[in-house]
């Protein structure tokens, strides 16, 4: 083939390719591993390592006995970890933007006081961003941030650093705590996120904490139909 990639990458590549011009749509059944050697003249287990490296990046899904097909690639993002959006879209080689709708200094209400364990009234710092994957919204993030910690939070441009990175460069995350529940969005935040109002979203309240100060409660809602998240656990 005149390529001197490694023939694993030579496999992935043409079945990247093959789903990108859309020969192998969402839910399409990929050839098998044998074929695969077959076709390219390698190893099943270098067929197999090709396989197994597209299911681990989410292109690919193995349904025992019935083989393999192509996914949906919904953005992902752990439940087990604080990551950054940002650095998720890039890493599947897509463009991230964001838009800020709301960076302001509020009075905490009822809720908020009870999440971020302040008093009713405390002065807090509030920001409400839509997070694009190529221009597509997959999250609307809703912060209340206490300013005890992070007293510059406000001064930011979030268009070159998002409120994770900030958190996390002036309190690092020692211990997080994740809520998810799937929800029906109101009118605007279906008009935010770009959807119908009746379509199923995933809200994931968030609140973390460095050391025992608890710095930041966020509400983070996904389009049902963009998004996933995962958690995977490791027992001996």
């Amino acid at each position: 083939m005149g390529s001197t990639s490694p023939l694993y990458l030579q496999i992935q590549q043409h079945l990247l390719e093959r789903m990108s011009n859309g020969d192998y749509p969402v839910h399409h059944q990929i050839p098998p591993e044998e074929q695969l050697a077959r076709d390219f003249g390698v190893s099943r287990m270098t067929a197999n390592k090709a396989i197994r490296d597209l299911v681990q990046q989410g292109y690919l899904v193995r349904q025992p006995g019935l083989g393999t097909f192509v996914t949906d690639r919904k953005a992902e993002s752990s439940l087990l970890d604080v990551t950054n959006i940002a650095e998720e879209v890039r890493s599947r080689d897509h463009v991230y933007r964001n838009e800020v709708l709301i960076s302001e200094a509020i009075e905490a209400d009822d809720e908020v006081a009870l999440r971020l364990g302040v008093r009713l009234g405390t002065r807090v710092f509030h920001t409400l961003l839509v997070h694009f994957e190529n221009d597509v919204p997959i999250q609307l993030e809703n912060r209340f941030v206490n300013p005890r910690w992070v007293p510059h939070y406000l001064d930011t441009d979030f268009s070159l650093r998002t409120p994770n990175e900030v958190l996390v460069a002036a309190s690092p995350i020692t211990d997080i705590e994740h809520i998810v529940e799937a929800v029906l969005p109101d009118i605007q935040i279906a008009e935010w996120l770009a959807i119908e109002s009746g379509t199923p979203c995933l809200q994931m309240t968030r609140r973390t904490w460095s050391s025992d100060q608890l710095i930041s409660y966020a509400r983070l809602t996904h389009p049902g139909d963009r998004y996933k998240l995962r958690s995977s656990v490791h027992r001996k």
